[in-house]
Formats: C-alpha cells, structure tokens, sequence
C-alpha cells in the first residue's frame, strides 16, 4: 500500500461496512463505497465527493504549510497542500471529474495547550477555506473550530457525514501533541459522543 495511504481497514460492525481509520498524514480514495473514519482535534479532514460518479475520498492533516526537512518530503501528506493534491490526485486517477467534486470539511479544533497563540485548529481550517476557494471546489457543509474533538464517519457511497462531538479527552490530545512533536523531530481516541450530526 503506497504511504500515506490508510494502513488500518476493518469491518465496522455497527454500519454494517468495510471500513478505514485514518491517522494523521494518512488520505485515502475510493470507489467502493468504502466508509472512511477519523478523530479530529486540531487536525483537519477534507471529505471529497464527486457528485456525479460518486468516488470520494478523505484526509486527516495536521499542518497546512510543509516544513523544509527530510521527514516532512518522506510524509508529505500531514501538511494541508499535499494532503490535498495527494488526495485529489488520487480520485481523479478512480475516474473523478475536478469540475464536479464538491467538499465537506471538519476539525481544526482548539484543543491542544499552547495553541492560543499559534491556533493550529484556525490555520488549519483558514487553509482548507483557501485552497478549495482557489480550486473551485464548493463546500456544501463543515464543521470547524471550537474546543472540542470530532470523531468523522464519511459515508462515500452516499456523501452523508456523521460527526459525533466528543470532549477533548487526554489521550486525543495526547496523540496529537505527540505527533506534533514527531513532526518537528523527523490517534484515535475512544471517547463517548455528546452531539451526533449528520451532514
């Protein structure tokens, strides 16, 4: 399986489908109504769906600029522009048209101790605003910002999203003040869900 890419299917039993977790710097697209998942923090995922074939695909990145060391070439995908182009990329190769792909976005949460001054969850969603401004993708729905968590269901055969709100619980915010750091050297929290939307 090529880097990047989500390294951990199952079969989720609850909706009764193949399923994919992604971790931070991970995307993945497909064509098969595969259900992708992820837990967000300050992290954010794109979720892209061509409206009319119906490939979708989704991308958990924790960095909207890429940094400039050896690390941040072998994993570019844990930086928002990548993260995006990979994913993109990716789709189109599936048989996605660019004109008709339309997004969903959520995360970039305020979650993480020291982030006041350097909002991380912020940058995040200020970049997916951009780069989708600038590609002409429209965003039909989001969900961004705020001091909570966000565990993401993306329903690709469909294009339904389930967010399932959940506090910021330490090891969320461990994992990804870890990652963090693994970024600057070179997740998934099981928490019980307050709010449920679908989007």
């Amino acid at each position: 399986m090529p880097k990047g890419h989500a390294a951990h299917r199952y079969f989720d039993k609850h909706f009764n489908k193949n399923a994919a977790k992604l971790l931070p710097g991970e995307y993945q697209a497909t064509d098969d109504g595969l259900l992708l998942v992820t837990v967000l923090g300050s992290c954010v995922s794109a979720c892209l769906r061509d409206r009319v074939t119906g490939i979708a695909g989704m991308n958990h990145f924790m960095l909207p600029d890429q940094g400039s060391s050896s690390s941040d070439r072998l994993m570019p995908a844990r930086f928002g522009t990548h993260a995006m182009e990979l994913l993109i990329n990716d789709m189109l190769k599936l048989g996605a048209n660019r004109r008709t792909l339309e997004a969903k976005v959520f995360g970039g949460g305020s979650v993480l101790d020291g982030m006041t001054k350097v909002n991380i969850g912020q940058r995040n969603a200020s970049f997916v605003h951009a780069f989708l401004a600038q590609e002409h993708i429209p965003i039909v729905a989001e969900d961004l910002g705020a001091d909570i968590a966000r565990k993401v269901y993306f329903f690709t055969d469909s294009g339904k999203v389930l967010i399932k709100k959940i506090r910021p619980q330490q090891t969320l915010v461990q994992e990804e003040d870890s990652y963090r750091r693994r970024i600057d050297r070179d997740t998934e929290s099981k928490g019980s869900g307050d709010i449920d939307l679908f989007i």
